[in-house]
């Protein structure tokens, strides 16, 4: 992870990102949580501002690199959600899940990007089956040494899925990257979306049935 300066004039605290909680309410902790991580953070640690960003870095970027498909960009806007972090420390309550606030800035973020770049955006093509980097697994692989024919069968499927899960609405879009590739429930998804639970799940459900329409011909 590139070192991040924290003593620049642009970190001056109190640039509040979203997820805080109304000030003066207690809240017990555990200590080693990343919720009281962040709150020592919010009183001086860097320590622990510092063990945070290494902790999530990687899982943001892979976040971020489905959400706009460009690792560079990815790289770039991981960078800020921690920036954005850091300059909100002072604000941060621990009322929601650290991760949901989290990602709520990382996702606001994705879609002004998206917003902002629409029109360059037009042939390009998104991997959301992209190896990961330590691993170098794939999603839904299904054999370890598959066949020509299916090799052929599994990345006509999986450009299928990247075309359809790309083209639906936006909330349903971010949904479901949270859902599948996150592993975030339905509570968390709906705390970064703003979104009860229940109208979470429909979001979800909606999005993959119109997946599996979709993709009929692949199931």
């Amino acid at each position: 992870m590139a070192t991040m300066v924290l003593n620049g004039p642009g970190l001056a605290a109190g640039d509040a990102g979203q997820g805080a909680a109304p000030a003066g309410v207690r809240v017990q902790l555990d200590p080693g949580s990343d919720a009281a991580i962040m709150l020592r953070v919010a009183e001086g640690d860097e320590a622990g501002f510092t063990y945070l960003a290494e902790k999530y870095h990687r899982p943001m970027i892979h976040f971020l690199y489905r959400m706009v498909g460009n690792h560079a960009v990815a790289e770039e806007l991981a960078q800020e959600v921690f920036l954005r972090v850091y300059r909100a420390r002072s604000s941060y309550r621990a009322e929601a899940r650290f991760t949901t606030w989290l990602y709520r800035i990382a996702t606001n973020l994705a879609v002004n990007h998206a917003r902002d770049t629409k029109h360059e955006r037009a042939a390009q093509t998104v991997y959301l089956d992209a190896p990961d980097e330590e691993t170098g697994t794939t999603p839904d692989l299904a054999d370890d040494d598959p066949s020509v024919e299916e090799r052929m069968l599994r990345d006509e499927r999986m450009a299928a899925i990247r075309k359809h899960v790309m083209a639906l609405p936006e909330r349903q879009r971010m949904a479901v990257l949270m859902h599948k590739y996150q592993g975030m429930d339905y509570r968390q998804i709906g705390e970064v979306l703003k979104l009860s639970e229940s109208a979470t799940k429909s979001l979800l459900f909606r999005a993959y049935q119109t997946l599996r329409e979709k993709l009929k011909d692949f199931v």
